[in-house]
Order: structure tokens, then C-alpha cells, then sequence
């Protein structure tokens, strides 16, 4: 096996390029916006059109037919890394006077569906910025949902290979059956964001509002239009459309694409038994923050129920919208909101984090564990929906939850090493690999901000959002010495 550098690079060239239209598009639309030139846009389409130029013909006569495993991490890794630079052009070159540290952190936020951000007066700020971010996120999770279903399954990242089926059988060459899947499901994206946009804008948001928040929602993002978030609009019912919209990014995508146009003869439910665990565990959350909220800061019953299903639905699918400031909720609260940060949505969702089958599967095996201490000769096999999972599988997942923790621990150190209280550090390292966008505590909080962290922090977390956003092994595998061996 060896490298392709050549289609690495041909590849990264055609998504620069695609990027660079986009650019020039919102360029373009900004003439229409309000506050907005456009120029830097046409500055950023200008550069990343030039630089995919280069790449794309330097290495036009790449001739790959199939992609190997090794090929496919570098390609992965090189390519979220390369459209997360360009991507904060428009934000390094804008009148926004922010350092390319803070730039980078706001593309990266937004490319990884995290929603972490550096940017405050967002009620003032241009419109194309702030679409710009919403863009962003949206963008990222149509490369969630790709890699979801054909790069992670054949990488068999963290487990990941236990949804390997004909839908992500890809250790090779693209197939047609991929491409449609890959294709179907990007389509059910594209209508549910116009569905719920549409939906905002009948609740009372303006078009610009509820197209921003549909796109940030449904990629379980988090960037907002406004300061105080969805705290602005303070409507009871655009917060349902939005509870509704965060769960359907949470679910697995190719599901709808599964019911609506009934690809596959063997269409079941128990494929999918991940949605009824989620399901429970956030509703089971939101029911105790309610009663808490209810019996502890006086609140009334009904607006208990509102604040607490909202924003635990919003760290649960890691998406980072607020309507209030839960970090002063209490210590129940606080301690409820950061477990969320390692859970996350269902596999092949546009959430982050963990993700519910992982968790199902080590409760299975640990049960299974016990079950073996009773009879130690009965031979007991676990299963997920009608698999039977073998043992190569639970080895991945629990390798995956020891390295996950392990990177927690290490980000935590480094950031508190920066002179960060123990809060702030262990709950900004939290959120950057759980992709969730917010912190807990006074600096980085609901009611906080990314900006005033130090310029290394910001770089740390960057580089977490990123391994979080690629499942760790598909960064960390590159440092094996064994992975550059011919």
C-alpha cells in the first residue's frame, strides 16, 4: 500500500474550488444584505480559487481507482484542515479587526458544527458574516453525513464499522449504490432546512433570521444572529420548531432518506434502536432539570418545562443555542449539562460527541460481563438491534472511549496550564471534542464569550473541535510511525 499524495491533493483542489464559488456567491449576494460589501468574499474567492487552481491542475493525471485505508484518513484529515483556513478568510479580511487566531476559531467552530465563537455584537454585525457562519455550519454537516456513511464504516472508526452494510461498503472505489444514498440523504437534508426555515419565518423570525437558524439547527451548529441567542426571540413556539429541528439533526440521517424513498427491501426500525435510548436519556435529562428548576430556583412549573427542555436539548445534540443562563441553574444543573457533553446523538446524525450506540454497546457488554461471572462457561453474544457484534467491534468502541477520555484529561491540563480555572478548562476541553459550542462557568458560559481566552487555548481547542468533529483515530492514526511505512 502506499499514499496517494496526488489524488490527495487533485481532491483538495476540487473542494477548494467548490468552496471558492461559494465564497463568490455570498460575495455576490452581499450587495443585498444589510451592512454588507461583499469585498472580502471576493478577496477569500479569489485566493482559495487560486491555490484549488493550482492544486487541482498540478495534479490533474492522478489516475486513482480506489482509495486505500491510509489514503482515505490523509485525504480526510487534509481536507477538513484545508477548507477550515480558507474558510476563515472572510473573517480575517473583513472590517471585523479580528487576528487570524480568532478567525480560524470561528471557521473551525463553524465547519465542525461546533458554535463556539469569538464574535460578539452580532445583532450589529454584517449580514453576510453571520451568513456566512450559519454556512458554515451547514456546509459541515453535509460532510458529517458523507463521511457518516462511507468513509467512518469503512475506516471502522471507534466501532463505526458495525453500520457497514451496502450503504458504506466503500474500501474501494465509490460505488453507485453509495453515491445514491450519499445523494438521497444530502437531498432529505436540503428539504428539512427549507422546511424548518419556512417554519421560523411562520413563528415570526425574518426570512434572513429563519434561514440563519434552520441551517445552524438542523447541522446541530449553534451559531446564532443575536447576542442573546434564541434569548432574543422569546417565543415559546419558535422554540419547539427548534427542540423538533435539533432532535431530527440528532437522528441518523439516512433514516429518512430510508423511509422516503424506500432504498433497501430490509428497511427496520431495529436498525435504528439507537433513536429510542436518545430519546429517553433526553427526555429523562430535561425531566430532571425541569423538576429541579421547578423546586430549587422558584421557578414556575411551565417555564421549568421551557428553559430546561430547550437548553438540554441543545447540549444533548450538541448544537449550543441558550435561552438562559443555565450555569447559574445550580450545581444539579451544571453537573446534568456537563455529563451531556459525552453523550451526544445517534451515529450517522449530524451530532457530536460520543454518540448513543457506543454507550449501548459497553452497557450490553458490561451486563454481558456479569452475566458471564454467573456462568463462567456460557457463551453469551452481544447484540445491537438484529446484529450479532462481534468482538473486533466492542474492542473499537471501547478503545475509542479510553482515548476519548484520555484526550479530556490531556486538553483539560494543558488548557488549566494556560492559568484557566478548573471549570473553565475541563469544560472548554469538554465541549471543543464533543463539538457542543458551550463552556460552562463565568468566562466561556452561556453568558460568555471564547474571545478573551488565550491565543494558545484557542489553537488547543481548535485542534479539539477537530478530533472531535474526525472520531480522534482518523487524526491520531497519523502519528503512528507504522502509517508513513511502505
Amino acid at each position: 500500500m502506499f499514499i496517494d499524495f496526488k489524488f490527495i491533493i487533485h481532491v483538495n483542489g476540487i473542494l477548494l474550488l467548490i468552496l471558492a464559488i461559494i465564497l463568490g456567491f455570498v460575495g455576490t449576494l452581499s450587495s443585498s444584505l444589510a451592512g454588507s460589501s461583499g469585498d472580502e468574499f471576493i478577496q477569500s474567492s479569489a485566493l482559495t480559487a487560486f491555490v484549488g487552481g493550482l492544486c487541482f491542475f498540478s495534479s490533474r493525471d492522478s489516475e486513482t481507482k480506489r482509495i486505500d485505508i491510509r489514503t482515505g484518513y490523509v485525504l480526510t484529515v487534509s481536507s477538513w484542515i484545508s477548507i477550515s483556513i480558507f474558510s476563515a478568510f472572510p473573517f480575517y479580511f473583513s472590517d471585523l479587526g479580528i487576528s487570524f487566531t480568532d478567525a480560524m476559531f470561528e471557521s473551525v467552530s463553524g465547519i465542525t458544527t461546533t458554535g463556539a465563537t469569538v464574535l460578539t455584537g452580532l445583532d450589529t454585525m454584517p449580514h453576510n458574516i453571520l451568513l456566512w457562519r450559519s454556512l458554515l455550519h451547514w456546509l459541515g454537516g453535509i460532510g458529517i453525513i458523507v463521511m457518516a456513511i462511507a468513509l467512518f464504516p469503512a475506516l471502522k472508526v471507534g466501532g463505526m464499522n458495525l453500520f457497514k452494510s451496502e450503504s458504506s461498503d466503500v474500501t474501494g472505489k465509490i460505488t453507485p449504490r453509495l453515491s445514491q444514498y450519499a445523494l438521497y440523504t444530502i437531498l432529505i437534508y436540503c428539504v428539512l432546512t427549507i422546511l424548518f426555515a419556512v417554519l421560523f419565518q411562520l413563528a415570526g423570525m425574518s426570512v434572513f433570521d429563519a434561514f440563519n437558524h434552520a441551517m445552524s439547527a438542523l447541522a446541530t451548529g449553534g451559531f446564532a444572529t443575536h447576542d442573546k441567542s434564541f434569548g432574543f426571540f422569546n417565543s415559546p413556539l419558535i422554540e419547539i420548531i427548534t427542540i423538533i429541528c435539533m432532535i431530527c439533526g440528532s437522528l441518523p440521517l439516512i433514516m429518512y432518506a430510508h423511509l422516503v424513498f424506500k432504498m433497501g427491501k430490509d428497511f427496520s426500525f431495529r436498525r435504528y434502536n439507537q433513536i429510542v435510548a436518545f430519546l429517553w436519556i433526553l427526555f429523562l435529562s430535561a425531566g430532571a432539570v425541569s423538576l429541579w428548576n421547578w423546586n430549587v430556583n422558584d421557578m414556575t412549573f411551565l417555564h421549568a418545562v421551557r428553559v430546561s427542555f430547550f437548553n438540554v436539548t441543545s447540549m444533548m445534540t450538541t448544537t449550543g443555542f441558550v435561552t438562559d443562563d443555565f450555569a447559574a441553574w445550580g450545581s444539579f444543573a451544571a453537573g446534568v449539562f456537563f455529563f451531556l457533553y459525552f453523550i451526544g446523538g445517534c451515529a450517522g446524525s449530524t451530532s457530536g460527541s460520543i454518540k448513543i450506540f457506543r454507550w449501548q454497546l459497553l452497557f450490553r457488554g458490561l451486563y454481558n460481563q456479569f452475566l458471564k461471572s454467573l456462568s463462567p462457561h456460557r457463551v453469551i453474544n452481544v447484540r445491537y438491534g438484529r446484529l450479532v457484534v462481534d468482538d473486533r467491534i466492542m474492542h473499537g468502541v471501547r478503545n475509542f472511549l479510553f482515548l476519548y477520555f484520555l484526550t479530556f484529561a490531556l486538553f483539560s491540563l494543558v488548557i488549566m496550564a494556560f492559568g484557566l480555572d478548573f471549570l473553565t478548562s475541563v469544560s472548554a476541553a469538554g465541549q471543543a471534542l464533543a463539538n457542543a459550542g458551550v463552556g460552562l462557568g463565568e468566562i466561556i458560559g452561556p453568558a460568555g464569550s471564547f474571545a478573551s481566552l488565550p491565543a494558545g487555548v484557542k489553537w488547543i481547542l481548535d485542534l479539539g473541535m477537530l478530533l472531535g468533529r474526525l472520531e480522534l483515530f482518523t487524526i491520531f492514526v497519523l502519528f503512528i510511525p507504522d502509517f508513513w511505512k511502505p
